[in-house]
């Protein structure tokens, strides 16, 4: 399953250095894990991670679940050879960390490519720069897929942290565009009070219907609200499953568009409709 047709409702955070944690990650009904070297360990454990997942990874066991790396950022004295060991590991992808500037991206590409890795590339899309830079990032080497980091974002933006995100909506939608633009996932960023379930579940609901992908977590109690609210419901499957018959039924009748409970459905609708029922499988295949 590739990064265009796979879901990846759920993008849970796994700190690289706990054993428990990775091994706890294997049985966790996410869709895709962020297995992170960068904010989640504390710099004197830096080394003994990158062993420790290295470790993890070549043991497996992760079944379907996307498996993606966050790197020590390029300018750390950790970040080169964590790209360099994990650019021989079988995983989806390296997450780079607060990406300014496709040639943050490019360089990490040359170093994937002299290796061999079949890894794409990911990155954080967490600064002012950036964010204004989202479109060339987006068409980068090796390029697949935006994460939102909405912490350092609002950190160096100055904003506050509201329930509705106004203050964070240009760029959530600049990189969404971006993302749309290049045929890319943007998984939108965390929700830090983990314990509260309405408020998770209101951030998805906004997230989706932006348009986001899916969310990052950083913790399981959060899995289940965001998967299902990234998830297509059964109202807009039967919808789906309807528009295309009557679209089809009108087309061997001759019609460029059909009538369905007094809308106009035309091809853009079937289109959409068809990759709605797309994701529907896709999860089932993930959930098996």
């Amino acid at each position: 399953m590739t990064a265009a047709d796979r879901p990846y409702r759920s993008v849970l955070y796994i700190p690289g250095s706990k054993d428990r944690a990775l091994d706890k990650a294997r049985t966790l009904p996410v869709d895709a894990i962020i297995f992170d070297l960068e904010d989640a360990v504390a710099p004197d454990e830096k080394v003994n991670a990158r062993k420790t997942l290295q470790d993890a990874l070549a043991a497996g066991g992760y079944g379907p679940r996307s498996r993606i790396v966050r790197l020590n950022g390029a300018d750390t004295e950790w970040g080169a050879e964590d790209l360099a060991t994990f650019a021989k590991v079988d995983v989806e992808a390296v997450l780079l960390p607060k990406v300014n500037t496709p040639e943050d991206v490019a360089a990490a590409a040359k170093v994937l490519d002299d290796a061999g890795s079949n890894a794409t590339i990911w990155a954080m899309m967490e600064t002012p720069e950036g964010i204004l830079n989202a479109a060339a990032i987006a068409r980068a080497p090796r390029m697949g897929g935006f994460v939102m980091g909405t912490n350092d974002l609002a950190k160096d933006l100055g904003c506050r942290t509201r329930a509705d995100r106004l203050p964070m909506m240009f760029a959530l939608q600049t990189c969404l565009t971006a993302a749309r633009m290049a045929g890319i996932p943007c998984i939108d960023g965390v929700y830090n009070a983990f314990k509260d379930d309405n408020g998770l579940h209101a951030e998805c609901e906004q997230g989706r219907d932006l348009g986001m992908d899916g969310k990052t977590l950083i913790h399981p109690a959060q899995v289940a609200i965001t998967n299902a609210a990234f998830a297509p419901t059964e109202a807009e499957a039967d919808l789906a499953r309807r528009q295309i018959a009557a679209f089809d039924e009108a087309m061997a009748a001759g019609q460029g568009v059909a009538v369905l409970d007094g809308r106009i459905v035309e091809n853009l609708h079937v289109d959409t409709a068809r990759r709605t029922l797309a994701k529907l499988e896709a999860i089932a295949k993930l959930e098996g």
